[in-house]
């Protein structure tokens, strides 16, 4: 499909826009994998730090109480 447009800019002064927000998008880019690097240690640690304190700490589990009279096995104690 062709595209009907004409162009106000000279053909150079259009590539050098191009060059410069394609260099732009690059520069953010980094930036951006940076972060995403930083942020995944950060996640790391942390994740470890909650991992020790569920060791050291491990949650209280409530035990299952049959109802009186019975035993656990489900029959009546004598």
């Amino acid at each position: 499909m062709p595209v009907d447009v004409t162009e106000q800019l000279p053909p150079e002064e259009l590539l050098a826009q191009f060059r410069q927000r394609y260099e732009g998008i690059l520069q953010q880019n980094k930036e951006l994998a940076q972060t995403i690097k930083q942020n995944e240690t950060q996640a790391l640690k942390l994740l470890g730090a909650i991992e020790t304190l569920e060791y050291l700490n491990p949650p209280e589990v409530e035990e299952e109480k049959s109802p009186e009279g019975e035993s656990p096995e489900g029959t009546q104690e004598s």
